[in-house]
Formats: C-alpha cells, sequence, structure tokens
C-alpha cells in the first residue's frame, strides 16, 4: 500500500476554493448533500468501466482501503458492469441515484453519453466525481475530475517507449478499449504525434485502432488477427492491460521476441512478459490510489470543505494535486523496464 498517512489531518483550514472552471460552472463543494441512509454516514459509490479484471480489481483494493479508513464516516464501495458497455454503465448510474446516495463517482466507458445521467444526479443532490473523462470539464454534468497525470505527457511516454524498442523503423499498430474512452484516444494521439515528429521512417497500418473492449479473451483472438493481417509488423502499441497481455500471450505461443509490444500495464501482470521479451515497455498508475483519491475529493465535498491546487490526497502521486476548474491532476505516472521485476517482488 502506498498510502502517505493514516488518517487525513483534520485542519483544512485556509485551502481555497477549488477554481471556477472558465465555461462558468458553480463552484465546486456547494452542493449541499444529505447523508442517504439510516446511519447517518456518507453513502460513496465508485462505478468502474468493468468489473472483473485485474485493473479494476486494484483499483477496489483502494476504495476498500479508504472505507476502513473512514469507516465513521462512510460506507464507500466499487461496482460496475460484467462487459464495458457504456449502456450497462448507465443503468447502474440511475439506479445510484434512484438509492439516493451521497456520492457518485464513474470511470466512464463513453463520457459524452453518459453526461445528461450524471447531470441528473447533481439535480438530485448528490456529488458526482469522474476520472478520465476531460470531455466533462466545465459541463454541468460533474463536481470534479481527477486525472492521476497529464494525458499527453503520459501518451508521448508510449510514443518514447515504442519508437525506443522499433529504433524508430517499421510498421506498427495500436489498439484501445474502447473508441468513446476519452483517455485511450488521447494517449494514443499523443503518442501518434511523437512518433511521427520524431521517427518519420514509422508507420501506423491502424489510422483508426482496433477495439479489445478491455477483454482478455477478445484481446488474444485481436493479437491473432492483427499478426495475420500485417506480415511484417514491427511494433504493437495498446491502451489496456489487456491488449499487451493478449499480444504478449500470441507472440509467447508463438516464440517470437522479435516485435515491440507496449502497454498500459501493472506491474503484477507486465512483469513476467517483461522478463521473457514479450513485453518491450509499459506504463501505469497505481489503480488503488485513484480510488483513494476520487474518494478523498468525494468526501471532503460532502463535509463542506475544499480543494485547491497544492492539497494533499493521501496517496503517492497526489501529494500536491494541480486544480484547474473542476479538473484535479495527480502525478502518477510510472514506467516499466525488462529487468525492473526480475526479483519477482511487485507493488502491485
Amino acid at each position: 500500500m502506498q498510502r502517505k498517512h493514516s488518517r487525513l489531518v483534520a485542519t483544512l483550514a485556509g485551502s481555497a476554493l477549488l477554481a471556477v472552471s472558465a465555461a462558468g460552472c458553480s463552484t465546486v463543494g456547494e452542493v449541499d448533500s444529505g447523508t442517504g441512509n439510516d446511519s447517518g454516514k456518507f453513502r460513496i459509490v465508485t462505478v468502474s468501466k468493468v468489473e472483473g479484471i485485474t485493473w479494476f480489481q486494484r483499483m477496489s483494493e483502494g476504495v476498500d482501503m479508504f472505507n476502513d479508513e473512514y469507516s465513521d464516516e462512510v460506507e464507500a464501495y466499487q461496482t460496475g458492469p460484467a462487459q464495458g458497455d457504456p449502456a450497462l454503465q448507465v443503468q447502474i448510474v440511475e439506479d445510484l441515484i434512484a438509492q439516493k446516495v451521497d456520492a457518485i463517482i464513474v470511470v466512464p466507458n463513453d463520457p459524452i453519453g453518459i453526461g445528461p445521467t450524471l447531470q441528473r444526479a447533481r439535480e438530485a443532490g448528490i456529488i458526482v466525481g469522474v476520472t478520465e473523462a476531460t470531455q466533462l470539464v466545465g459541463t454541468e454534468s460533474i463536481d470534479f475530475d481527477i486525472e492521476a497525470f497529464d494525458n499527453a505527457e503520459f501518451g508521448t511516454g508510449f510514443g518514447e517507449q515504442l519508437s525506443e524498442a522499433m529504433n524508430c523503423t517499421g510498421e506498427y499498430a495500436t489498439s484501445v478499449g474502447n473508441l468513446t474512452s476519452e483517455s485511450h484516444m488521447l494517449w494514443l494521439e499523443a503518442a501518434n504525434a511523437y512518433i511521427a515528429e520524431n521517427c518519420p521512417d514509422m508507420v501506423n497500418v491502424t489510422p483508426t485502432p482496433y477495439e479489445n473492449d478491455n477483454d482478455d479473451a477478445k484481446s488474444r483472438a485481436l493479437a491473432d488477427e492483427i499478426l495475420s493481417t500485417f506480415p511484417n509488423l514491427g511494433g504493437y502499441l495498446a491502451t489496456t492491460p489487456s491488449g499487451g497481455s493478449g499480444m504478449a500471450s500470441a507472440l509467447r505461443d508463438k516464440g517470437r521476441t522479435d516485435l515491440a509490444n507496449v502497454a498500459l500495464t501493472l506491474p503484477s501482470v507486465a512483469g513476467p512478459d517483461l522478463e521473457d521479451g514479450f513485453l518491450s515497455a509499459g506504463q501505469g498508475w497505481d489503480p488503488a490510489g485513484w480510488g483513494w483519491a476520487l474518494n478523498e475529493v468525494a468526501l471532503r465535498l460532502l463535509k463542506g470543505e475544499t480543494v485547491e491546487s497544492g492539497a494533499d490526497l493521501n496517496w503517492l502521486g497526489y501529494e500536491s494535486v494541480t486544480v484547474d476548474g473542476q479538473l484535479i491532476v495527480g502525478n502518477d505516472i510510472q514506467q516499466y523496464v525488462p529487468g525492473q521485476f526480475a526479483d519477482g517482488n511487485f507493488p502491485f
């Protein structure tokens, strides 16, 4: 666990109002929310993109840690759809609105599509937080958005890793969870821009990326399809852990270590593939800290407190966040390379 303190420092006096966005949204923290159950505790529910995958299992650990830490004040838990289906996610949020929970945190599969539902939640007096949804910043749909880092910087990191692994030459293919996943598309855009500027001999054979739906089985089948479709392929960039693992599995089965494979990943997922040569490099952040930070801000707002630049959300990578209107940005970029986990010890 990478939490810094065992308890939130109670003295938040002097923290200024979270800046009002240029779009003219109301100041964060002005919603007067009451507790939604008989226990007198705030109910905060985090809605993932999809349950049952390693990434969001780790996020739920952070939510559970938060719930344990603040058990006298909150009932916090995570839920989500069984598939990465935007419609299923909307239904979950609608059910939570009906339950009159106090705060809803969402990692949207389709930020724009879920926007009207989130706005209805706010109109019902519910605090709404999101992540990977900067398209909603400055709208009436949310109270805040937390990003673990600057998305352009993160995407550029992918471009640097892939171009180095490919020696700046050859064909490469890409995949995202879904084309509606804002963060995946932003990372890919930045990666492609870096490659185009710095490695003109690299060719993106997938101007429109494949969709892997954050699904292990689909990602594995997709890897076989890509390798068959592009016999001269020199590299692959996946913005989901399942995408990178699926390609690593296909390469392992074929005994190939000649193809550069770069992906969003976790240390525990990436370790064996990095050491065996089926994953060239990867990036990520700690989903547990992500879950903690989102719940931390929701609780502060429910208690009538506010967040400003420099605030410490009590997890590494969020010790001194930057605040711009509804947008809160941390600094939790983590890069993974061969040899890093050779001892088999994974932080998460």
